[in-house]
């Protein structure tokens, strides 16, 4: 049940579209196509036993760390409850 001003039902809407966006920018991080044999950031050779295990893989293993750090600190802290908030 929404409270205030909100219909019934919006805010599992929202829920719903957040969720959409996430598994949608998931998606599209996920590789395709062709293996590189070099990195695209650095142009060091990408391992054969990587480019195997990855499909489509573009990145090193060390340019592709950086380039989950670099997302991983710019995400939304979700993991703070409302009980934590609170107190």
């Amino acid at each position: 049940m929404a409270g205030g001003w909100s219909r019934d039902g919006a805010v599992q809407e929202q829920i719903d579209a957040s969720v959409e966006d996430a598994v949608q920018t998931a998606r599209n991080r996920l590789s395709a196509g062709d293996s590189l044999s070099h990195c695209e950031e650095c142009e060091a050779p990408i391992p054969d036993a990587r480019r195997q295990a990855v499909p489509g893989v573009r990145l090193c293993i060390e340019c592709q760390s950086k380039q989950e750090r670099q997302h991983q600190s710019s995400s939304i802290n979700r993991r703070a409850s409302k009980d934590s908030q609170l107190r």
